[in-house]
């Protein structure tokens, strides 16, 4: 544990202005563009502010503040977005975490869903006490996406639609299949849907396994809906899929080229 300490008149006239100018997190360039000082030096007086408890290192050269109110300088972070932002721009929220953003599951996941371009080594790393699943994208495959403001920082999240594409691309970023279906069906049945996007961005994304995985629960989800599914049954690519990587699946629905797992041949 840090506890936080006195500084000098000129060391907390620079630390005030770089709070005053900083949103949400601090960086070695940031000290470096506001205060005029070389990297090496910037670098070593962030640490000392951590040090004594006025900053909280979250990784090499990026600290985030520590409130007035804290005795410690280990403090929870405030928003788990402005994190991924910082440490993973070009980037965007998906998959769950979007749900909820979205009002379109009720269910609470504590793990950060982020979509990146980047290639970090840890795909699931964990920052005090918060988790980030972090899946690397193309830049083609960058789009679909709508500003978002966490503070004074401005982000990206997947629209509704891209949304439920990235999870029919890869469910596990909806927590697995039933929750990326229970999502489905909340999309289905809100103003966020738009069948037109969803076909678009699946063309965009030049996944054959979406249109089969949104042609086979569309159908049972939508019985009477004729058109949507007959958009995906007209993009079906050759081969099979499996409606989830993640299970075992034991049939062959043959009109989707889609196994399945037990029990999922009819979507309750």
């Amino acid at each position: 544990m840090i506890s936080v300490s006195g500084l000098g008149k000129k060391s907390r006239g620079e630390l005030a202005e770089i709070l005053r100018r900083s949103t949400g997190t601090i960086s070695v360039q940031q000290v470096v563009e506001l205060l005029g000082l070389p990297a090496d030096k910037a670098a070593k007086k962030l640490a000392r502010w951590a040090s004594k408890g006025w900053l909280s290192r979250i990784r090499q050269g990026l600290y985030v503040p520590v409130p007035l109110e804290s005795s410690t300088a280990d403090v929870p972070l405030d928003d788990p977005w402005i994190i991924a932002e910082r440490l993973y721009s070009p980037c965007y929220i998906s998959g769950w975490s979007a749900a909820e953003y979205w009002g379109l599951t009720e269910q609470i996941f504590r793990t950060i869903v982020v979509l990146t371009l980047q290639k970090p080594r840890d795909r699931r790393p964990k920052i005090r006490d918060v988790d980030f699943l972090v899946r690397t994208i193309s830049e083609k495959a960058f789009f679909g996406t709508t500003p978002v403001w966490r503070g004074r920082v401005k982000m990206n999240i997947a629209d509704p639609s891209r949304m439920v594409v990235d999870m029919l691309a890869d469910p596990a970023l909806g927590g697995g299949l039933r929750p990326t279906v229970d999502v489905l069906r909340s999309y289905f049945g809100s103003e966020k849907r738009n069948d037109k996007l969803l076909i678009e961005y699946g063309d965009r994304l030049d996944n054959g396994a979406v249109f089969k995985r949104l042609g086979f629960l569309s159908q049972r989800l939508l019985p009477d809906d004729k058109e949507l599914t007959a958009a995906c049954r007209s993009r079906l690519t050759k081969g099979n899929a499996k409606l989830d990587p993640a299970l075992s699946a034991d049939r062959l629905v043959s009109a989707w080229r889609l196994w399945v797992p037990a029990g999922w041949s009819e979507v309750k």
